[in-house]
C-alpha cells in the first residue's frame, strides 16, 4: 500500500508531529488554512468515518478535545473548525481517514461558505429526516 499517511505515520516520511499515541498521530498540516492547522490521523488504516472501527471512533473525541485545549492555550485562538471530508464528492484528497483541526480567529477572514437550499416545506423536511430514522431503527 502506497498511502502518504500510512508512511508519515510509519516515520518513512518527514512531518511536523506534535502528538502521538497508541491510537493516533497529529501533525501540522502541510498546506494549513490557518495558524495550527492539523490534521488528527488514526493509526489504523481505513478510508473514512464510513468504515471506521467502533474502537477509533469512541476514542477520538477525547483525543480532539485535548489537542483544542492545548491549541487555544498555544495559539491563543478564538475557536476551531473541525472537519472531515469524507469521500471524494465530500471533498476528501486523501483516503486514509484523517480530521482536520483548524484554530480560528475572529478577524482570521477565512469563511466557509457553504449555499443553503430549501428543499421544501416542513413536512417535506420531515419525510427526509424519516427515511434516514426509518433506516437507523431496521
Amino acid at each position: 500500500m502506497d498511502c502518504i499517511f500510512c508512511n508519515l505515520i510509519k516515520g518513512n516520511l518527514p512531518c511536523s508531529r506534535f502528538y502521538e499515541d497508541e491510537n493516533f498521530v497529529a501533525i501540522l498540516d502541510i498546506r494549513p488554512v490557518n495558524l495550527g492547522h492539523a490534521l488528527l490521523i488514526p493509526k489504523k488504516h481505513f478510508v473514512n468515518v464510513l468504515d471506521a472501527p467502533d474502537d477509533v471512533s469512541e476514542k477520538i473525541y477525547p483525543v480532539i478535545k485535548n489537542i483544542t485545549t492545548a491549541m487555544k492555550q498555544a495559539y491563543k485562538c478564538d475557536g476551531f473548525n473541525i472537519i472531515q471530508n469524507v469521500e471524494e464528492a465530500g471533498g476528501q484528497e486523501v483516503f486514509h481517514s484523517h480530521i482536520h483541526i483548524i484554530p480560528r480567529y475572529k478577524e482570521d477572514g477565512i469563511k466557509f461558505g457553504i449555499p443553503h437550499k430549501a428543499y421544501g416545506s416542513q413536512e417535506d423536511m420531515c419525510l427526509w429526516a424519516k427515511k434516514v430514522a426509518d433506516i437507523l431503527n431496521r
